[in-house]
């Protein structure tokens, strides 16, 4: 949890740094560093759902594959 909290503030610290740099707005910086993560953190939760689904779908494939190549059994 420790590393998580750390990451973030860097993070924050980061993002305030280079809107403040870019801007010369403490309120700007400020704005952007709280909105920045936040839509990245809903981007990161859409793109791991995505990336679960190819994953279930690969997955899916090599089963169906691996069933094809299987000799059928025959009585």
């Amino acid at each position: 949890m420790l590393k998580t909290t750390t990451f973030a503030l860097m993070h924050f610290s980061i993002a305030f740094s280079l809107a403040y740099l870019i801007t010369g707005s403490l309120m700007i910086g400020g704005l952007l560093a709280i909105i920045e993560p936040a839509v990245n953190t809903v981007g990161y939760i859409l793109h791991e759902k995505l990336w679960r689904r190819v994953d279930q779908r690969k997955a899916s494939q090599r089963r169906a594959q691996q069933g094809a190549d299987s000799p059928a059994l025959v009585l």
